[in-house]
Order: C-alpha cells, then sequence, then structure tokens
C-alpha cells in the first residue's frame, strides 16, 4: 500500500479562469460569509417588520425598509456568484464590502445617524474580510468602512435639519474598524504560518508513513499484522513468500488457512504470553523461521505485530562465510599439507613394494595410503571453492557432450556402458561452461553408479524443456534406494556425508558451478531412487 504525498495548491491561475487563482478553502469561507450577510439582512427586514416602534428606520422607514430588501437581494447575488466561482476572488470580495459599506451607511443614515447603533454591523464583515483574504487588504477595507461612516455623518449634517453630527462617535468607531482589521491581520498571518506548519507536517508525516513502508517492504524479515479475529490485515512482501501469499488470495485472508502451525503458536501466546518455540518450519515454504510476536493497539482493537526471520538465510550467510574463511586458509596451507602427504604416501607406497609376510603391517599400509589419499581429496576439493566463479559459459551440443562424457566416465570408473541410457534429443544447446559441467555429472553419476542397482539402464540422463521457455532441465535419474526425506534437506550442505569414505563436499561444489553458470542444482522428491535436476540456461 503506497502513500502519496499531499501537494500545495498554488494561487497562481494555471487553467486560465478566474476560480484557478484561489484554493477551494477561500471560496467556501466567502460562501459562508455570504450566508451571513443574507441572514443578517433578512433579520433586520423581520425586526423592522415586527417591531415597528424599534429605532430601525426611525429617520426614513421607506428608504430603511428598501435599502433593508435591496440588502437581501444584493447578498443573494454575491451568493449565487460566489457559488459560481466565475468573477476573480479578490475582485468579489472587495464589491462585497464596499456594498457592505454602502447599504449599512444608507440603513445609519435613514435610522437618524450614528447614534441609531447599527454603525457595528460593519465590524463582522472586515474581520471577516481580513480573515477570508488571509490579511491582504484588510486595513484598505476599513478605511473605505471609516469614509462611509463619515461621509453619512457628513451628509446628514448637510440634509438633515437640525441634525447633531457626532464626529467624535464616528472617529471612534473608525478606530474601532481599524483595530478590528489590524487584529484580522495579525490573526490571518498566524493562521497562514499554522497552515503552512501543519501542511510542513502533512508532508513530513506522508514521507515517513512511504519511507516506512519502503523500509518494510525490502525487509528480509517478513511482517504481519493479524488482528484478533486471525485474519491477516497487513503483511510485507517477504511473509507473503514465507507463508505462500500470493495476489490472488482474499483481501483479508486468515492466517490458519496459510500457517496453521503460525496460528497455533499465536493462539497459546494470546492465552499465555509464551510460545512453545521461537522457531518453527512453515510447510508453505519449507523455510525455518525465528516468531516473535508484539501486541499493537490500535482503534480500539487488539492487533498483533508477527516478526518472521528467516533462519536458513542466516544459516546460508554463516555458512558463506565458515566456507570463505576455510577457502582463504586451505588456499594458504595447500602446499604446505601436500608437501607431508606426499612424502607420506611416496613412504607407504615404498613400503608396500617390499614383500613383506606379516599381514598386520601390509594392513597398516593399507590404511595410511587409503587415508592419504582421502585427505588429499579434500583438499583438492576445498580448492575447488575457490575456483567455483571461474567460469567461461560457451554453447555445448548437449546430445554431443553426453555422448563423450558417458565414454570417459564408464572409461575411467570401469563402468560398462549399458549401464548408462540416454534419453537426450539433438535440438537442445545449453550455456554452461565445459569443465565445470563435466564436473557436476561426474560427481552426481559417480553418486548414482555408488547408490544404484547397478544393473542394465540403472541411470538415466535425460534432457527436457524448462517450463520457463529458455531453460533445459538436465536429469540424472537411478533406481536405486533414494535419499531419505529426513536427510534430504542436508544433501547440499558441506561436509555432510553418509559415505565412509566421502567428504562432503561434492554436491555442494556442484551446485556452487551451477550458480556459477547461471544454472540451478535440485534434487526433487518422491521419486523413485535418486534424482536430481540441473536447470541449464538454453543458448
Amino acid at each position: 500500500m503506497t502513500t502519496s504525498l499531499p501537494q500545495e495548491k498554488s494561487w497562481q491561475s494555471t487553467a486560465g479562469t478566474p476560480a484557478a487563482t484561489h484554493p477551494e478553502p477561500f471560496w467556501r469561507s466567502l460562501f459562508y460569509f455570504n450566508v451571513y450577510r443574507l441572514l443578517m439582512a433578512s433579520g433586520i427586514v423581520v425586526i423592522t417588520w415586527l417591531s415597528p416602534e424599534s429605532s430601525f428606520g426611525s429617520y426614513n422607514p421607506q428608504l430603511f425598509l428598501y435599502t433593508a430588501l435591496a440588502y437581501i437581494v444584493f447578498g443573494g447575488i454575491s451568493l449565487l456568484l460566489t457559488r459560481m466561482q466565475r468573477l476573480h476572488f479578490d475582485r468579489q470580495l472587495a464589491i462585497q464590502i464596499s456594498g457592505d459599506v454602502v447599504f449599512v451607511a444608507i440603513l445609519v443614515y435613514s435610522s437618524g445617524g450614528i447614534q441609531s447603533g447599527l454603525g457595528p454591523l460593519l465590524l463582522v464583515p472586515l474581520a471577516a474580510a481580513g480573515l477570508i483574504s488571509r490579511g491582504r487588504l484588510a486595513l484598505f477595507y476599513a478605511s473605505i468602512a471609516s469614509i462611509g461612516i463619515l461621509l453619512e455623518e457628513s451628509y446628514s449634517l448637510l440634509n438633515v435639519e437640525g441634525y447633531q453630527a457626532q464626529y467624535l462617535q464616528a472617529g471612534l468607531l473608525s478606530l474601532g474598524y481599524f483595530a478590528v482589521a489590524w487584529l484580522a491581520h495579525k490573526l490571518a498571518k498566524y493562521t497562514i504560518a499554522s497552515e503552512q506548519l501543519a501542511l510542513q507536517r502533512a508532508i513530513d508525516l506522508a514521507s515517513m508513513a512511504e519511507v516506512n513502508q519502503l523500509v518494510i517492504q525490502d525487509m528480509q524479515d517478513g511482517v504481519l499484522v493479524v488482528d484478533e479475529n486471525g485474519k491477516i490485515r497487513q503483511h510485507n512482501l517477504q511473509a507473503g513468500r514465507l507463508i505462500g501469499l500470493t495476489s490472488g488470495v482474499s483481501a483479508a485472508p486468515m492466517l490458519a488457512d496459510h500457517a496453521p502451525v503460525l496460528a497455533t503458536q499465536l493462539e497459546v501466546w494470546r492465552e499465555s504470553g509464551n510460545i512453545d518455540s521461537d522457531s518453527l518450519r512453515i510447510p508453505a515454504s519449507d523455510a525455518a523461521v525465528r516468531i516473535r510476536f508484539v501486541p499493537v493497539k490500535s482503534d480500539g482493537r487488539i492487533n498483533t505485530l508477527i516478526f518472521l526471520e528467516d533462519v536458513s538465510r542466516i544459516q546460508a550467510q554463516a555458512q558463506q562465510l565458515k566456507l570463505a574463511a576455510l577457502g582463504r586458509l586451505t588456499a594458504n596451507i595447500a602446499h604446505e599439507i601436500r608437501n607431508p602427504l606426499s612424502a607420506i604416501g611416496h613412504a607407504a607406497e615404498l613400503l608396500e613394494e617390499e614383500k613383506s609376510s606379516d599381514p598386520t603391517q601390509m594392513r597398516l599400509l593399507r590404511i595410511i595410503r587409503d587415508n592419504t589419499q582421502r585427505l588429499d581429496k579434500i583438499v583438492q576439493n576445498v580448492l575447488e571453492l575457490n575456483r567455483r566463479d571461474r567460469a567461461t559459459p560457451e554453447a555445448l551440443h548437449l546430445a554431443d557432450f553426453m555422448h563423450t562424457f558417458v565414454a570417459d566416465f564408464c572409461h575411467a570408473e570401469k563402468v560398462a556402458s549399458n549401464i548408462f541410457v540416454l534419453d537426450i534429443g539433438d535440438r537442445y544447446v545449453v550455456n554452461f561452461d565445459r569443465g565445470h559441467l563435466n564436473q557436476v555429472l561426474w560427481n552426481l553419476c559417480h553418486n548414482a553408479w555408488r547408490y544404484c542397482r547397478k544393473q542394465p539402464g540403472s541411470i538415466r540422463l535425460r534432457a527436457t524443456e524448462g517450463t520457463a521457455g529458455n531453460s533445459i532441465n538436465l536429469d540424472v535419474i537411478d533406481d536405486g534406494t533414494g535419499i531419505p526425506p529426513a536427510l534430504l534437506s542436508h544433501s547440499f550442505e558441506p561436509f555432510f556425508t553418509t559415505a565412509a569414505g566421502g567428504t562432503g563436499l561434492g554436491l555442494y561444489i556442484a551446485r556452487e558451478m551451477c550458480k556459477a553458470n547461471g544454472a540451478a542444482l535440485d534434487c526433487l522428491e518422491n521419486t523413485i531412487g535418486g534424482h536430481f535436476r540441473i536447470v541449464c540456461r538454453k543458448s
């Protein structure tokens, strides 16, 4: 699930229309201000209609009533234009504030002047204008209101007989206008700063959430979020691979359907706070994982965060480090080891040439010779670990190569040629280092010969098209007892062997050489006898 970052809308027009010059919150605020204007004008008309004895319109009731009705019409037109967003925002706001000043000034005049108490009606429009425009032109609107009130007093003085102009009250009211406009300007500045800070915090939080999401998705450990009902609410790619979740499953799959062993451990942990074992094997991926549960409370619900650490990956890394160190050590001391071995082996051969009638002495010499050869083979195999990446792949015609290989193997190992059955078409061409493929097949066929029934057709070499389309499967199959299921997962581990004289490095080196050539070596289960498959790249 990805998170998109909020973007700040520009005040500059990009669409060529007046509405595009200001964001939507500006127009929404202006709309609510027009609603207030319409309600205020309607309230004045209602009060005048229901209370004829009020001071509203005391000097000229007819002018007051008509002005109030016109004020309602003006408010309705302003509301409609605001909803349509056809005129420029600043232009609409200036026209509306100017209209407020004109109508309120006329209402004040028709009510007998400044002493009518209608002058403060402009305080709310001035404050609203300052806040809506984010402080711009706030003092300008206050000056328009002050001029309107002063002009109203001057006009009343000149045209109303016996009128006493209240310039002091008008001046104080004008000061109130400027004070309200200044406060609105300051509040607008704080509002802008708060909005920018909130926007920046939102961007930072969204960026942090996206970074966290990317980190979780790329984690080598699996992460699951499971609710109290056992439904998987969230998971990363590694967790999906470990428990067998695919893109085709439901939006909230059940943990028990994909990893029942893990679901059982989760129930035990919820009941007792402990788990039976911190590591288990997931059948879906056949991976050994170390588990850890962390409770998470969200929206009143108790979810569980499950961490799945792939133990096999850690073991593989440790194994690589061990073998790398072993390879460097062996490369440095190979000559020091081989020189004494050669001397011991040569001395044993000289002693064997002497005809001795003592059978015990001959048996001891034979033990020395066999163990010397075994040690030399171990050194040779370990040295191959440092040479496995020196691959020079070439296009090999598989049928010709396999016929030559079988002939060489039968001659070297003293094996009858009818032991092998070749099922390889002439069309298969693979990309593989010739020496590496020869060594891999030699190791596999040597193991197959050791465990097969040693009858005609006991070892079968077969080539088929790979499922990927650009690969070829090369199978080595024997009719022996096969590898026991309990030992199958250890078959490619270094120094693991069931043979008395084996080194345990043959299959490991064979797999490493396949990897160096972009191929893969696997042991297939549920087959009769041993079945190894090399997945080669098609040339």
